[in-house]
């Protein structure tokens, strides 16, 4: 029996979900600073791969998480391992809150590719949608008016990645759970990331442990807090709080790192988020589509 439908436990659990993705972002750029990118992302694929074992221990055991569609979870989990990496490397590069803008592109790219390869139709909102957020990523990158920053190109591209990945996970979810297919991601990361992680691999200082599992955690506790969002409400409701993520990204930048918003990464952001909002009036994405991100 489905819970109740609730705002409050819905606001409750969204909550958490931004803390997560904000937390996951400073523990990113402290790892980064002193480990590879390969070795954080496995590090981050192996603790977290423990963390899951008590809900794939719920879920029936190990015989539960067998697929019929292999090659489907490693198309999906090469281009997610490719976007991941290109994030927290741009996460090194460029102001936070410019990252999370340009992040927040990935419902537009996600849109285009539905129409290109689910078949989905590409309604009056979703276009406009996609020409907004095209126009705020111009805005913030200004291609042309000096040298291009290089994090801006990474992150668009981690952006497109996610798209993808959002792409094959609403695939992979008609015949596979949530769960089986995080494990899946874990598995299969980890085996990605195995050699070049272990060619930069150093040990990491005991001060940076608690960064380390903070980025594990955060990683898990992101998504499955907003499927508990889910849960008790609809996307419509609880996704414009995942908005707050580009002020409060602002906000710790500004305190942490003394980074500094100018016009034209607020101006680009906001018309980033409208086309976000507009994508939402089409229809509310089912829990399992957090997966991909």
């Amino acid at each position: 029996m489905a819970p109740a439908p609730s705002i409050p436990k819905a606001a409750f659990w969204m909550a958490l979900s931004v803390a997560s993705f904000l937390a996951m972002s400073v523990a990113g750029r402290a790892t980064t600073a002193e480990l590879s990118v390969f070795q954080v992302l496995e590090l981050r694929s192996v603790i977290g791969f423990f963390i899951l074992l008590p809900l794939v221990m719920m879920s029936g055991g190990f015989a539960t998480m067998r697929t019929g569609r292999p090659l489907a979870h490693i198309a999906r989990n090469v281009i997610h391992y490719t976007g991941q990496a290109a994030w927290l490397y741009a996460l090194t590069l460029i102001p936070l809150a410019v990252l999370i803008s340009i992040e927040f592109t990935t419902p537009i790219w996600t849109a285009l590719l539905a129409v290109a390869f689910l078949g989905e139709r590409l309604s009056r909102p979703r276009l406009a949608a996609i020409v907004l957020g095209l126009i705020g990523v111009v805005i913030i990158v200004r291609p042309g008016v000096g040298a291009v920053n290089p994090g801006h190109v990474i992150v668009l591209g981690a952006a497109v990645c996610f798209g993808i990945s959002v792409v094959l996970v609403k695939s992979l979810t008609r015949t596979d759970s949530v769960v089986r297919i995080i494990f899946w991601m874990l598995i299969i990361q980890s085996l990605l990331g195995l050699v070049p992680a272990l060619y930069e691999w150093q040990n990491p200082p005991l001060e940076l442990w608690p960064w380390i599992l903070l980025i594990a955690f955060t990683g898990m506790s992101s998504h499955f807090c907003m499927a508990r969002a889910l849960v008790y409400a609809d996307a419509t409701v609880i996704s414009p709080m995942d908005f707050l993520r580009v002020p409060l990204s602002a906000v710790i930048g500004w305190l942490l790192y003394h980074e500094q918003i100018d016009a034209f990464t607020a101006g680009g952001g906001a018309l980033i988020l409208m086309g976000n909002l507009l994508n939402l009036q089409r229809r509310a994405p089912q829990p399992a589509e957090i997966a991909a991100s």
